[in-house]
Order: structure tokens, then sequence, then C-alpha cells
């Protein structure tokens, strides 16, 4: 058994994304083994047989599978920038759930035999809300990024990436401001630094 957490992670998945941000600032020391999604290892599917990442291991074994829980968990043992004391639960379940399923209508249209600009639209209306929050401030928090801006802003950047012109010229002013911000930002290339597959014994 590792002596620090092990992180099971994808580089490009939204939720894998903003454990690694959380766990970053929080400056925990983990062991981060990056997944081949096509090639899952036993020791991940042993820990949490959904066999979705992220998945953070503890040190005595505690297993935790939900990227929201990694968050809380990682800002629960050091929370220098104060992330914890402006969570909205409300707003971040608002993205995991109705603009999830919308990103996933929209930018696999097929596999879900969905109306992809149908899906875009009620999208975008989400992000007209969003738009308005961020009236005159950088990030939902004020002039600092904070919990709701990490964990809602993987799945922005995965829908401006569909149709990245039609985003450019059609997206709220505000939301791509906040999100090129985001994307610029010294903690998202640490949290997206590539990585080599675990080489790890698999099935």
């Amino acid at each position: 058994m590792s002596d620090v957490p092990v992180l099971y992670s994808f580089r490009r998945c939204p939720y894998a994304m903003r454990a690694r941000m959380a766990l970053l600032v929080s400056g925990t020391s983990y062991a981060h083994r990056e997944v081949l999604l096509r090639d899952k290892p036993a020791a991940m599917l042993a820990a949490s047989p959904k066999g979705t990442v992220p998945v953070l291991v503890l040190a005595d074994a505690t297993v935790i599978d939900e990227s929201i829980d990694i968050m809380h968990w990682a800002l629960a043992q050091h929370d220098p920038q104060e992330w914890l004391a402006s969570v909205d639960a409300e707003l971040v379940a608002l993205f995991d759930g109705a603009f999830k399923h919308h990103l996933d209508r929209y930018k696999y249209a097929g596999r879900y035999d969905a109306d992809p600009l149908a899906n875009r639209a009620a999208g975008l209306a989400i992000l007209a809300d969003l738009d308005t929050r961020l009236a005159d401030q950088d990030y939902l928090g004020g002039s600092k990024p904070g919990f709701n801006d990490i964990a809602i802003f993987p799945f922005v950047r995965q829908f401006a990436g569909v149709d990245a012109a039609w985003f450019a010229a059609c997206a709220p002013q505000q939301v791509r401001e906040w999100l090129a911000i985001l994307v610029a930002s010294d903690l998202y290339e640490r949290a997206m630094v590539r990585i080599e597959p675990w080489a790890g014994e698999r099935d």
C-alpha cells in the first residue's frame, strides 16, 4: 500500500481535471497513475469496479471515486485559497446534471440519437445564466478562482471545443473570457502535464 494517496486519472477527462486541480491547489502529495481507458488497470477496477476516473485510493485503502468528493477531501486537508467557503452546490449540480446532459448530446449526437443543435441551444441557455453571474468580475466568486469555477469549467471547455469557431462567435462574452483565463492559468497548466500511462499490472 502506498504511503500517499494514489490517483487513477485520465488527462482529458473533465471529472479528473477538476480532481487534479483541487489536489494541486491543496498541496496534497499523491501518486498519479495515468489510465488508458481502453485498458484499465486491474488495481483501479479492484478499488472501484464502476471503472471510471478519477479514483483516489487513500493510504488507509479508503476509496473515493467521485470527483466532487475528491475535491472536498483534498481541500479538507488544506484549503489555502479558501475554496470551501464559497461552494455553490446547486450551481455545480446544474453543470454536472443538465449541462452535462446537453453537452453529451451535442458532442456525441450520433451515440445518443439526439439533435445536436437543440442540445447546443439548451447548453447555451445555461451559459447565458452563467454569464450573468460573471458580470463585472473575472470569476464566480469575485477576483480569484474558487471551487465553483474549477468544478464546472472543464465541462464548459469541452462544450467550447465541439465547434470552436461557433463558440468564439456565439457564446456569451463573459463566459468566453472566464474560460480563457482559466485555461491559461498556471494551475490548469500543472494539472494538464502529460504523463505516460501507468505500467502497472493489468488484466
